[in-house]
């Protein structure tokens, strides 16, 4: 049995000191601590800082060096290892559009890692991003291996994948929206998309939850042609963001919050492989990718994934909106677990709940990360 105490700990409406959070691999209570006994349990002291649900990524190729195209139960675990100290508890390794075969192999490997006690966080499944998009939205992904929507393809994997960034209007008559949606588990994700506003909207009605990374990459907000971004303003889905204050200016935030409501949110990194390495030239899903002043773009100048931490993500969003701190971090725990159906396990402290805990100070860097109960990352 474990306590933490000494914290501030955040909870789904609030902020709440002078209690203990007690956790074996899930949460066991929340209690005052005037009421806590430290007899035959170890007692984590959080010296005032915050005592926070880990945060869980949806959307991340990569990290030092590794990517889940890789295709290596290796890559997927170092991975899991180098993002603990971002504050990462969970993840969903997320592929790119390249041949079938490297995509099988990806989601082959991740399948085995979600098996398995990796070093790090746990893995919840797959984000399958592409092939299944847009050649004129495609961003960094490589346009020779985009394909049809095809539920033949992926109907093997449907165990593994929890997102598919989907572009609704290469799928005629809705056949492949309408055999995903039958598996409860999986997410469609509006994305990578040349869709009308109308097309989208259509496919919002039918059954598409979740938006990729908005803004970047599908048809803007015009005001004659609101595009996909006007139907994602205009519907209640969720939305991800890389707030690396790159892909978005500061001031969207803000907008954002106010037309979909914190509880919409979702953060992610969009990270590739170059993440907590130095500027230099990098692979993206066999294109060659240069980062330089923090951001990571293809030889045309086009974003190529982000470099950017979790914790980073949350403070950027943090210091450049009306949101709070506890809001903030929902954006990165409470949110994703939803969008994925797993917010009855891991996303908020909770009783019953897995014990994924992070400890920040006050400027969200990272002290110590809790996987299941098991301290996986500590700054020394």
């Amino acid at each position: 049995m474990n306590a933490i105490i000494n914290g501030k700990i955040i909870l789904p409406s609030r902020v709440i000191e002078d209690y203990v959070l007690i956790y074996e691999e899930k949460i066991v209570d929340i209690i005052p601590k005037n009421g806590f006994k430290d007899e035959n349990i170890n007692v984590i002291d959080a010296k005032q800082n915050y005592v926070s649900p880990g945060f869980i990524d949806i959307h991340i190729h990569g990290s030092r060096g590794y990517d889940t195209m890789d295709g290596e139960l290796e890559a997927i675990d170092n991975i899991s290892d180098f993002i603990l100290k971002n504050g990462v508890t969970s993840f969903l390794p997320t592929t790119m559009t390249m041949d079938i075969e490297s995509i099988y192999k990806s989601l082959d490997v991740i399948r085995e890692a979600q098996s398995k006690n990796l070093k790090g966080a746990r893995v919840l499944g797959a984000h399958l991003e592409g092939p299944f998009i847009s050649p004129k939205y495609k961003g960094a992904q490589n346009s020779e291996f985009i394909k049809k929507p095809e539920y033949n393809l992926i109907k093997d994997y449907i165990d593994i994948i929890k997102i598919i960034t989907y572009a609704p209007e290469e799928d005629e008559n809705f056949d492949f929206l309408q055999a995903v949606i039958k598996n409860k588990t999986i997410t469609l994700s509006l994305g990578h998309t040349n869709a009308s506003y109308e097309e989208a909207t259509e496919a919002i009605k039918r059954g598409v939850k979740h938006s990729t990374h908005m803004f970047n990459a599908m048809t803007p907000l015009h005001h004659r042609e609101p595009g996909a971004v006007g139907a994602i303003m205009n519907t209640d889905i969720s939305t991800e963001i890389i707030a690396d204050n790159i892909h978005l200016h500061k001031s969207i935030y803000d907008i954002v919050n106010k037309i979909k409501g914190s509880e919409k949110i979702v953060l992610v990194t969009d990270a590739m492989r170059a993440s907590c390495l130095k500027s230099g030239k990098y692979d993206l899903g066999g294109q060659e990718v240069t980062v330089k002043d923090n951001s990571a773009r293809l030889c045309d100048g086009t974003l190529a994934g982000s470099v950017l931490n979790m914790n980073e993500a949350i403070k950027n969003v943090y210091n450049n909106s009306e949101l709070s701190l506890y809001e903030s971090v929902h954006l990165a725990s409470l949110n994703p677990a939803k969008v994925i159906v797993e917010d009855e396990n891991r996303g908020s402290l909770e009783k019953g709940k897995y014990a994924d805990i992070v400890i920040f100070d006050e400027n969200i860097n990272i002290k110590k990360t809790v996987v299941e109960g098991i301290v996986k990352y500590e700054d020394n």
